[in-house]
């Protein structure tokens, strides 16, 4: 009897820690060596994954999560040298990353089958994987959770910050250009690549070794601006392919540009807008009337910034016109006046036709034959060789919106951190408590309209140039392709309100998975529903929140550091309160 109950104690007894993560080092090595074999029989697969020894894109993404997963794990087995992964503990970011090596790997697996249509056209090596890639996941899930309060990290000497920062930006050039560079042709690439950068990137929050990049950063701040524009610039250098997914980065940095216009006024002011495509519909009507274009009404061509400044002006003039009889309703009512703003804006530049109305924006027709920005000689339509690379005309507006884009953060840092940011935020957190502290309430909510407003219509202005022709139809509420007042919101919303990265965050994402997945063009908007519904349920402060936002809504949890943020959030709202309101 003894026998038998002790026989039964050890079968019940649990792994060691230590025996489990050997286990998902040897799961990794296994998931790593796999991507060496041949997934496929046939060539008819997106991406050739039938050679042996030469892994191909959709395989690198499994070498990349294996490579990951095995550094973790042996980071929590005490490794010297790996100490750094894992700051504030091992065991969620280790199963994050391995279950997303496996969820890349198995969808690899089902696209081959659903592709070419049969279980049988898997070749051994992508069953070996999958089987790989499920042991350090079923492993991990069963470790002792290890979560602890980061110690104070031994600050390193200058020149090895700096060289963390050069490297960490590099790594994430590279990343950025190999998700949008993915052939259109191969979806099945973008959507892996997506899954495993979606896991990579939340167990590198888990891991607490975002946190600690970041305090890394805020020591270097001259370095850390120097490094991301360098890189951001370095990005039309790199393109093997000319232009073809350069224009999907221009488009990207005008989206966040008018999303990062959108977040003061949502963000920072706590105003909801509904209808702020309107003021990238202004200035780019502007824009397109006094550039000289063959339909224009006016007949007139203005220089490049005079027609951006002019734009500007007639958006911030809207903004004024807009916000000063609605600005004093609150909450619902706001957003229905601002979303027949929107709406009135695109039906009216539909009958400025010379039938329904006067003749001015051509109607739906809208106004064609844009022509090309010109600096000094230099023409934006046409290629030119910069440092021994042909830059294509695209490629010439990305380096521009890259200035406008540096513009607008640092027209929105100097305001959120001013005086009149300060009363935003009291006027968001409570305007009756902020009114009684003597701030305009009104007069402040206005300034952030009109500034909002302002910003919307230098991006319109770039945009108009930039598409060659402006019609009512790419200003609407909603609809499939971005950006429109619904997308705009959600990527303040998604990346975070009231941050500067957020909103460049959420529109990249938004602008960029519609662009790569167009076979999914019918759904994307219930897509995008089901998204913003997971979002609020699991991370309602956004992708890059803010301290205050994180405190608000994840108070009772574990995931922050409640005592100190709260004190540090409360002195911040006091003293942002007696600032704005002296």
């Amino acid at each position: 009897m003894t026998d038998t109950t002790l026989d039964q104690t050890v079968a019940k007894a649990p792994a060691s820690p230590a025996a489990l993560l050997w286990t998902v080092v040897a799961g990794s090595v296994a998931t790593a060596a796999s991507t060496f074999l041949a997934w496929t029989w046939t060539t008819a697969f997106p991406g050739n994954l039938t050679i042996y020894g030469n892994p191909a894109p959709l395989q690198l993404l499994t070498l990349v999560g294996a490579v990951l997963t095995g550094l973790y794990a042996l980071s929590a087995l005490g490794i010297k040298g790996l100490g750094w992964l894992t700051p504030t503990g091992s065991r969620k970011a280790l199963w994050i990353l391995a279950l997303g090596t496996f969820a890349t790997t198995l969808f690899t697996a089902l696209s081959i089958i659903v592709e070419l249509g049969a279980l049988v056209d898997l070749e051994p090596g992508a069953g070996v994987a999958v089987i790989a890639a499920a042991v350090p996941a079923i492993a991990a899930y069963k470790l002792p959770d290890d979560t602890r309060k980061a110690a104070p990290a031994k600050q390193l000497p200058s020149w090895a910050e700096v060289l963390v920062i050069v490297a960490v930006f590099a790594l994430g050039l590279f990343v950025v250009t190999f998700g949008i560079d993915t052939d259109d042709s191969e979806p099945q690439l973008f959507i892996a690549y997506l899954i495993l950068v979606g896991f990579s990137a939340t167990a590198l929050v888990k891991s607490g070794l975002t946190a600690r990049l970041s305090q890394i950063t805020a020591r270097n701040r001259q370095v850390t601006i120097t490094a991301s524009l360098v890189m951001a610039i370095a990005f039309p250098f790199i393109q093997q392919s000319g232009d073809t997914y350069t224009l999907i980065a221009v488009n990207i940095l005008i989206f966040a540009t008018v999303a990062l216009g959108l977040n003061i006024v949502v963000g920072l002011a706590g105003l909801l807008d509904l209808g702020y495509v309107a003021f990238l519909g202004v200035g780019a009507y502007t824009a397109a009337l006094v550039s000289g274009a063959t339909s224009s009404a006016f007949g007139v061509q203005f220089p490049f910034w005079a027609a951006a400044l002019t734009g500007m002006a007639a958006s911030l003039v809207f903004g004024v016109v807009i916000g000063a009889p609605t600005l004093r309703l609150r909450g619902d009512y706001l957003a229905i006046v601002t979303l027949g703003f929107g709406e009135i804006f695109r039906i009216a530049m539909g009958n400025l036709d010379g039938t329904s109305g006067p003749q001015i924006t051509n109607g739906p027709n809208g106004i064609p034959n844009i022509p090309q920005l010109e600096f000094f000689g230099y023409n934006f339509g046409e290629s030119h060789t910069v440092l021994g690379v042909q830059l294509g005309a695209y490629a010439n507006y990305y380096l521009l919106m890259i200035l406008i884009m540096a513009l607008v953060v640092v027209v929105f840092s100097r305001a959120g951190n001013s005086r009149i940011g300060r009363a935003w935020v009291a006027i968001r957190e409570d305007e009756t408590a902020a009114t009684a502290m003597g701030i305009n309430g009104f007069r402040v909510k206005l300034v952030a309209f009109a500034l909002g407003a302002a910003l919307a219509g230098l991006a319109g202005t770039v945009q108009a140039h930039v598409n060659t022709t402006v019609v009512p139809e790419n200003y609407v509420f909603a609809g499939p392709v971005p950006p429109n007042s619904a997308f705009l919101l959600a990527a303040v919303i998604l990346g975070g309100m009231g941050t500067i990265s957020g909103p460049i965050v959420g529109s990249a994402l938004l602008f960029l998975i519609p662009a790569k997945l167009s076979f999914l063009q019918d759904y994307q908007l219930l897509g995008f529903g089901i998204a913003l519904i997971l979002l609020m349920r699991f991370r309602p402060e956004g992708l890059i929140a803010n301290k205050r936002a994180q405190l608000e809504f994840h108070e009772n949890d574990d995931q922050v550091d409640v005592p100190e943020q709260r004190q540090s959030a409360e002195a911040e709202s006091d003293a942002g309160t007696a600032k704005a309101g002296a």
